[in-house]
């Protein structure tokens, strides 16, 4: 197994677009030719579109992009561009003469943190699909995670910036791959460890707070501005039904990575798409899944520049 760049990953196109003045933006996966998908939503609070498509029994098989995006609901507007770029361009549904483009959508929450009245728009989405035909997508404040934080429990005095994240891995044929913008109430640790990368932090004692200890002691949480969106790519050859067991199992690496998770303050989802290029193990490329995941979430965070009054990763290493 070798470490490649998520671009690498056959039949997949990804851009960012962002407003770093509104702190706000969104990242497509494009598949041109289409994918199997499927989602998972764990978390109480989502933002979605399109997801109950997704549902195996349904018609149609296969999607033609997912959108990853700020906003709130607000942002959901911005699928509507990625619809119309990918319609001028005959991506799409076939109904007869008529083509229909099958956009998915998650959203996060990041108006408090710049511009409440900022958010992805119909052109955002356009300008993110001519991004990602030159593969125009970069790690950190970009994207999805441009308005991103993290450790929110306290308020934005105690959080900290984050951003958007990717990895992915090959072993043989095989390419898996994980995009993520992590805007989670709680902390972000290395995977199945003790150690803190970002999170709630107090800047009196220049040291991290442990969210879920202080979850429990308090008889109400206020923080309501989170979510962790992500998207699994493969060009493993996988139905929809198996897609959505690969995006269930990478939701793991949420919980290694993440505490507390799937809260009610949360709206976590996550997507899986397949390109249907090599044939592959459903467990193989949900270990993959969970393994690439576990590392984009982490790379999201140490990415992060300070912005928006909020400290960055780096911040800490000086």
């Amino acid at each position: 197994m070798k470490e490649i760049k998520i671009q690498e990953i056959e039949g997949f196109k990804i851009g960012n677009a962002q407003n770093i003045e509104g702190a706000t933006g969104c990242t497509v996966i494009i598949a041109p030719k289409g994918a199997s998908a499927g989602v998972d939503v764990r978390g109480g609070g989502p933002a979605t579109r399109e997801t109950d498509l997704l549902r195996p029994e349904n018609m149609v098989q296969k999607i033609h992009a997912v959108l990853l995006s700020g906003g709130s609901a607000f942002g959901l507007e911005a699928s509507s561009g990625v619809m119309e770029y990918l319609k001028e361009l005959g991506v799409g549904f076939q109904l007869g003469e008529l083509i229909v483009p099958i956009v998915c959508q998650a959203s996060l929450f990041d108006l408090g943190v710049g511009d409440p009245n900022a958010y992805p728009t119909k052109a955002m989405g356009r300008e993110a699909c001519i991004a990602a035909q030159d593969f125009n997508f970069e790690h950190g404040n970009f994207g999805a995670g441009t308005g991103a934080s993290v450790g929110k429990l306290l308020g934005f005095d105690h959080s900290m910036k984050s951003g958007i994240g990717s990895c992915a891995f090959q072993t043989g044929k095989l390419q898996v791959g994980a995009v993520v913008a992590v805007n989670a109430c709680g902390d972000v640790y290395e995977p199945n460890s003790s150690k803190h990368v970002s999170g709630l932090y107090d800047p009196e004692t220049l040291s991290f707070l442990d969210s879920e200890q202080l979850l429990v002691q308090m008889s109400e949480t206020r923080a309501h501005e989170n979510t962790t969106i992500g998207c699994i790519l493969t060009n493993a050859d996988l139905t929809k039904a198996q897609m959505k067991k690969v995006a269930m199992l990478a939701q793991d690496a949420l919980a290694r990575t993440i505490r507390p998770v799937h809260t009610s303050n949360d709206g976590d989802t996550v997507f899986a798409m397949a390109s249907n290029l090599v044939e592959a193990d459903l467990n193989a490329v949900g270990v993959l899944a969970v393994k690439a995941l576990e590392q984009a979430i982490v790379i999201a965070c140490k990415s992060a520049r300070a912005a928006y009054g909020l400290r960055g990763y780096q911040d800490l290493r000086k």
